[in-house]
Order: C-alpha cells, then structure tokens, then sequence
C-alpha cells in the first residue's frame, strides 16, 4: 500500500473549483458522507468517519441504494453489530436511500494512519494515544 499524498484545504478547494460542480450521485455521496458523522463509535465519542472506518460509498441511483465498504480496527471488535446497525439507520434516514449494504472488507488494513487529524485532536484532549 502506498502513502496518501496530503494536499492543504486550500489546495483541495482549487481542485474541488476546477473540477466543477458535483454530479447529482457525487452530490448524494458527499451527503451521504457528512451523514456518516453523526454515527459515533460506541467506546469513544469519534464518527466513523473520523476513525477511518468507511473505505468507500458508492450510491446506486437507480437502486435508491448506498454499497458501503467498512472495516475495524479489529477483527474481534466488539462493536462490529452496533456500528453496521448505526450506519445503516443513519443513511435510511437520508431522503435518497432505501437500501444501505455493508460489506465488511479488512484490505486496506486499519491503522491509526486511517484517523483523520481531526478526530486524532479529539482523541488527544480526551487522553487517547493515536
């Protein structure tokens, strides 16, 4: 696996700007992911997203469907039934989802590497190493 190349917010912007505007699938994509951040994980108060949990979303217009690809941190997580159930009542409760399927995938492996910077300062003032 390779390393992720970072790129600023302002970087991010001009590329977002040149790109031009969403289609209406990214459009529900990008929602989709913002939604995301209301489902916490169960142990610490971190969004799935924030964790690096979802690998991938892939909104199926023609089906009213999301195919979401999630991993743990752990194959023996605990929470893995809490999350999937958390996930999928988030995204039914989206105007454009009737059908959420969840694949769980361990490939790319979670590493703390997959903590976005924000949720690792969250993590920090709540005395958690990551």
């Amino acid at each position: 696996m390779g390393a992720t190349a970072t790129i600023t917010r302002d970087e991010a912007a001009r590329e977002a700007a040149a790109a031009g505007p969403l289609t209406p699938v990214q459009a529900v994509e990008a929602r989709l992911w913002t939604a995301l951040r209301d489902v916490e994980d169960p142990e610490i108060p971190i969004s799935v997203v924030g964790m690096g949990l979802i690998v991938s979303i892939a909104y199926r217009a023609d089906e009213r469907a999301v195919d979401l690809e999630l991993t743990f941190t752990a194959m023996g997580c605990p929470a893995m039934d809490f999350i999937q159930d958390d996930i999928r009542e988030r995204l039914l409760a989206e105007s454009d989802v009737d059908e959420v399927r969840i694949e769980i995938v361990w490939d790319p492996v979670w590493t703390r590497a997959r903590i976005r910077d924000d949720a690792r300062a969250t993590m920090r003032k709540l005395g958690i190493v990551a």
